[in-house]
């Protein structure tokens, strides 16, 4: 008998080392952190080649991630673009694109993202600009937690008092921000309340369950409003700084572009942005989770360089990148986009494959729970794995919300089919064609020289939109 257990042992002892016995870490789901910035551009970035904001933090965290050098926003402005990526689908509704005032709650179970995550176990939380609805719609649409989001798409002000205007008598139209009244006091600036209640909640959200938050920055939006010492220390690298033959304003559409990063509160706010992402991170391993949390870091779209036939207050440039938010030139859809899970996603930069924001929740759920609702958006899992890359994919881009008063952009729509890149102003009858692997400031517009090219891409890009 005592032979048969010593035997009995042996065998099991011989194939525990064979077939390893996985650790309880790595059958645990990851966590799920998702990074979205407002107006942040592309070139924002001092790892994207800011020579004015410091962001060593988030340039940190692109070097430990996949970082998409093609990645793309749906829409050059915020609604519609936050539609595609909640959705995962093309921002068109009805054939229009949703715009301020847009409600987004009523989306079917079974094509609604956040509500199939829940379903797979995962606690959902959503921590500010959401500004599809008012703060009740959250729920509805399947997050059990939020905080700080509602209809607004813009602080009163990023200083305390956040409700209250510094001018007007204390009065604003805009919708206030839910929460944070109850949780901030003088002197609190509103990033560090947003992001102390993003880290209050992960500290003790369920250990037995994972998380899925997305922590949607109010900032780099305007109004541009930062903290004196910050804005102090900006004023005086900027002023020493030399832009050379760089001119201030270049003419666009019915307005100018702004070519210098030269505004001091704007370069605070960016880099107390870089701050507080800095201070998540440090979270995730003070609590020993970083390695089973994936960090998804991202903008809405470009930034805010461009006014029409109204003057304004520009916030930064997206030099060499034409234009910006508003326009479907790169400067107004072209977002950093990072992607990190130590030990599952190999750290480097991709520069080849064509991701958009619509994909992010697809690839989200795939990971989740290994399941795909069919959407205009897919799951870039492959990529993110190495198994494959989208060199040639087809995209679409529709903006018939124009603001030419506001940003200086009329309606137009664009494809881009592999490197290629065909803008339609069609209400203009004009059409622009670049090659942006080669051309990625779009100066060089090839339509005439490409007629065949721009032909076929024309009609590729009506048979799409006629489809809504």
């Amino acid at each position: 008998m005592n032979r048969f257990f010593i035997l009995f042992f042996i065998i099991v002892f011989s194939s525990c080392k064979t077939n390893k016995i996985p650790s309880s870490n790595s059958l645990k789901k990851p966590n799920i952190l998702i990074i979205h910035v407002d107006d942040l551009g592309y070139h924002d970035l001092s790892i994207h080649g800011s020579k004015i904001y410091q962001t060593p933090n988030i340039d940190k965290l692109a070097k430990e991630s996949i970082s998409f050098l093609n990645a793309y926003a749906n829409y050059p402005r915020c609604v519609p673009s936050r539609y595609a990526m909640m959705t995962g689908n093309y921002p068109i509704k009805d054939g229009d694109v949703p715009d301020d005032g847009f409600k987004m709650i009523n989306v079917a179970d079974n094509k609604n993202f956040v509500k199939n995550i829940k379903s797979a176990g995962y606690q959902t939380a959503y921590f500010g600009k959401w500004h599809l609805g008012k703060k009740e719609s959250l729920k509805e649409f399947g997050y059990d937690y939020s905080f700080a989001a509602g209809h607004a798409g813009s602080p009163i002000s990023f200083l305390y008092p956040f409700n209250k205007s510094k001018w007007k008598k204390g009065k604003s139209k805009k919708s206030p921000i839910p929460d944070v009244d109850n949780v901030s006091k003088k002197g609190d600036y509103l990033m560090d309340v947003m992001t102390n209640n993003v880290a209050k909640y992960i500290k003790n959200a369920d250990k037995n369950k994972p998380f899925m938050a997305m922590f949607s920055f109010y900032a780099v939006h305007q109004p541009l409003e930062a903290k004196e010492k910050d804005i102090a220390r900006n004023k005086e690298e900027i002023k020493n700084f030399d832009f050379g033959n760089l001119p201030q304003f270049i003419k666009e559409g019915t307005g100018r572009t702004k070519m210098r990063q030269n505004h001091p509160k704007y370069a605070a706010m960016v880099e107390t942005m870089d701050e507080n992402v800095g201070k998540l991170m440090q979270l995730l391993k003070d609590l020993k989770i970083d390695d089973n949390t994936i960090v998804i870091f991202s903008s809405d779209h470009g930034g805010l360089s461009n006014d029409g036939t109204k003057k304004r207050d520009l916030a930064t440039s997206n030099f060499p990148l034409r234009a910006g938010k508003g326009w479907l030139y790169e400067g107004g859809i072209k977002v950093p986009l990072f992607v990190k899970w130590p030990n599952h996603f190999t750290p480097k930069k991709d520069n080849e494959s064509l991701i958009m924001l619509m994909d992010i929740f697809p690839t989200v759920l795939d990971i989740t729970a290994k399941k795909s609702l069919n959407t205009d958006g897919k799951s870039f899992l492959p990529v993110l794995k190495n198994d494959e890359k989208w060199t040639d994919r087809t995209v679409f881009w529709h903006s018939s919300k124009a603001r030419p008063v506001n940003t200086g952009d009329t309606k137009s729509s664009a494809i881009r089919k592999g490197n290629y890149k065909l803008i339609n102003w069609y209400k203009e009858g004009r059409t622009e064609l670049y090659d942006i692997s080669k051309d990625l400031s779009e100066s060089n517009d090839l339509s005439e020289e490409k007629p065949i090219l721009t032909k076929n891409l024309l009609r590729e890009l009506n048979d799409w939109k006629s489809k809504f």
